[in-house]
Formats: structure tokens, sequence, C-alpha cells
């Protein structure tokens, strides 16, 4: 938790920000506020060039506004300005919102990992160019 919170930046993030965190240590977050509190927020680790998605996560409330969409596109549009190549991530197969939500933000499907989760769910990876 203690990263979140270091590396937690509210939009709009200026380059220079977006630089530090995801120079540091290969982990970065970054968050959307509503006044003092946290509406929303994207993690992801880095390496070389490219970039995996950990979580996302929106308050119900605030889905409707678009945040989801909006971490995912700003990070992946600075990611790409940083020389990023690749974006990748796991996600269950019956987790319908966030699959559509990475679809709609440029990810395709690219095979299956199977018994990824401590549950022996498999998870579905998803792909998205950022050249």
């Amino acid at each position: 938790m203690h990263q979140v919170e270091r590396w937690c930046f509210s939009l709009p993030w200026s380059e220079e920000q977006c630089a530090a965190a995801l120079g540091q240590e290969s982990f970065a977050a970054f968050g959307v506020f509503r006044g003092s509190a946290l509406a929303g927020y994207i993690s992801l680790y880095h390496v070389a060039r490219e970039i995996e998605i950990l979580n996302l996560a929106v308050l119900p409330q605030e889905r409707r506004r678009g945040h989801g969409r909006r971490l995912t596109r700003v990070v992946l549009r600075l990611a790409r300005k940083l020389g990023m190549e690749k974006a990748f991530l796991e996600v269950r197969s019956d987790n319908v919102p966030a699959v559509s939500l990475y679809l709609a933000c440029g990810f395709r499907y690219e095979g299956i990992r199977r018994k990824y989760y401590a549950d022996g769910t498999d998870a579905h990876i998803y792909v998205c160019s950022l050249r």
C-alpha cells in the first residue's frame, strides 16, 4: 500500500509525473480523485518496453463517468509517448465489464493461461500494441 500512496498522482498528470512513476522500481499507480477521496486507480508493472496492467478499480458510482476508460487510455497514451511498445494483462473470462473495457481501449485477445488464479480459474491474456 505504501507504493500505491507514494506513486499515486491525481489527474491531470504531467509528463514529468508519469515519467517519474514509470521510472520507479517497475511499479506505478495512478488515481483519479473526487475531492480528497480516491474514485479509481490503475496500477501497472513495467519491464523494458512493456507494461502489464495489474489492477483497475473504479467506485461503482464513478463508472458511469467513464473513469475506467479514461484511466486506461491516459496511461496507454503516456506509455506510448515514453517509448513503451506493448501493454498486456490477464483477466478472468467471466469479468465481462473488464473485458468490454479493455476491448474498447484497443486490447485484443492473445491467449489463455490455464489455472492461473488460486481457485483454478483460467486467465485470458489481452495485448495492446503501443507502436
